[in-house]
């Protein structure tokens, strides 16, 4: 498989398949949302655009980057949405690199959104489809996010080695300036267990695919079943 590693801003055209990483927190989140009940998540160009669906769908359950605004219901902390009951519901997300980066590929025919809780899934996917050329966004910090690499390069690995060691790229991404910052209290609207909810490796057995429905680009949970031959994580 040729992999490649870009951040958003060097995205030239639509690649074949997009694996779209954000570790800390977007897709951390997403998953979440959908282990806690949640239909889809509809990814929101702006912050206007969110409150407008919202607006439209007083049902749907809105989240943001920061801390708690008018018109959202919560913010993009897996610590706090993991006891939020989503059970049918339509989920609205903004963020600052993670939503960013599934928009910029939205024409692309295969979409993924991934972090380390959904990464063996992630990788089980790109084997199962033979994707031979993947390029995996790496959303934070203008593509130099180092937990967002280490995700992209581990589930990079994962698809197309039968053995990989995690402990490595975990580290990394424990180090990194995002981690740092939502230990440290820099980041609003966080929780003190996103960190280690973040990197918790392979926490749920589905992939998340993005695609284009009705103009709007909406997220869902794919359950992947292990395919013969499959090495243990």
């Amino acid at each position: 498989m040729d992999a490649r590693f870009l951040g958003i801003a060097e995205l030239v055209k639509a690649p074949p398949v997009a694996v779209v990483v954000d570790v800390m927190r977007a897709f951390t989140v997403a998953a979440w949302a959908f282990a806690q009940g949640a239909e889809r998540i509809v990814l929101a160009e702006s912050l206007d655009d969110a409150l407008a669906l919202k607006a439209c769908h007083p049902d749907w359950v809105a989240i943001k980057d920061g801390p708690p605004a008018p018109g959202f219901d919560s913010v993009n902390s897996p610590g706090l949405l993991r006891s939020v009951d989503l059970g049918g519901r339509t989920v609205v997300q903004k963020t600052t690199a993670g939503t960013v980066g599934a928009l910029a590929v939205k024409d692309a025919p295969l979409v993924l959104c991934a972090g380390f809780v959904v990464a063996e899934a992630t990788a089980r996917l790109l084997r199962a489809r033979e994707c031979d050329s993947v390029t995996f966004v790496v959303t934070g910090e203008g593509g130099q996010a180092d937990e967002d690499l280490a995700c992209a390069q581990y589930i990079a690995r994962r698809a197309t080695e039968p053995v990989t060691e995690a402990a490595e790229f975990l580290r990394r991404a424990g180090e990194s300036r995002a981690a740092a910052e939502l230990a440290e209290g820099v980041r609003q609207g966080a929780h003190p267990d996103d960190v280690a909810l973040c990197l918790e490796l392979d926490r749920f057995p589905f992939a998340m695919t993005a695609a284009l429905e009705d103009s709007l680009m909406v997220l869902r949970p794919y359950a992947v079943p292990p395919l013969t031959g499959d090495a243990p994580i």
